[in-house]
């Protein structure tokens, strides 16, 4: 099994942000901070290594320095096609990687111990797939993937035209970490312009922490 230090990190950036009124949702700025920085931030402690999952031009992130990987199957099908991408990538660049995190780009407050419990969970539990949670609710776009299930996955989503994640992971023994959300929910994410607004509440909670 995979050590937690040696666990590469996708960003996951290819939503259309379509509640924001279009564009990438983790350039949006708290705190006089890209969102995309703050989730950088967090993982790159955790990661061996980052990559981003965005479509359309590359040049944009270019000042985060991080391989930018485009899905690999046509007309947006949502998050599960950026970790396709990242499972791809990894067997092609990092084959000696068998565990890969994603994380949603818009999420500025992940967990500092994300890696780590999402890891002992999955070894504990002697589960193939592990996904975070906090409260009552699950947040299937944060978890540990295996590569190994990535032909699988493939098939999944162009042969199957499966689209939801839970619906894949159901298939899977899947451990599931949760966190709590007091003082704040480690998986806040800014969907909305009104959660930007929250999201500058926050920030200013989360660094007091």
């Amino acid at each position: 099994m995979t050590s937690p230090h040696k666990i590469p990190g996708v960003l996951l950036a290819g939503g259309l942000a379509r509640r924001m009124g279009g564009g990438d949702k983790p350039m949006r700025t708290i705190g006089g901070r890209t969102i995309l920085d703050r989730v950088v931030e967090r993982l790159a402690p955790q990661c061996d290594g980052l990559i981003l999952n965005a479509n359309g031009d590359p040049v944009r992130f270019a000042a985060f320095g991080l391989p930018v990987i485009a899905d690999s199957v046509a007309d947006f099908p949502g998050p599960l096609a950026g970790i396709l991408a990242a499972l791809d990538w990894m067997a092609a660049n990092r084959p000696d990687v068998s565990l890969v995190l994603s994380a949603a780009g818009d999420c500025p407050f992940l967990p500092r111990d994300l890696v780590s419990r999402l890891h002992d969970a999955l070894v504990k539990e002697n589960a193939q797939l592990a996904v975070a949670a906090s409260g009552d609710q699950t947040h299937p776009v944060i978890g540990l993937w295996s590569v190994s299930l990535r032909d699988e996955l493939r098939h999944a989503l162009v042969v199957e035209d499966v689209r939801k994640i839970d619906r894949w992971t159901a298939r899977y023994r899947l451990a599931t970490v949760n966190w709590p959300t007091e003082p704040l929910d480690p998986f806040f994410n800014a969907n909305t312009v009104e959660d930007i607004a929250e999201a500058e509440r926050l920030a200013a909670l989360d660094e007091s922490l």
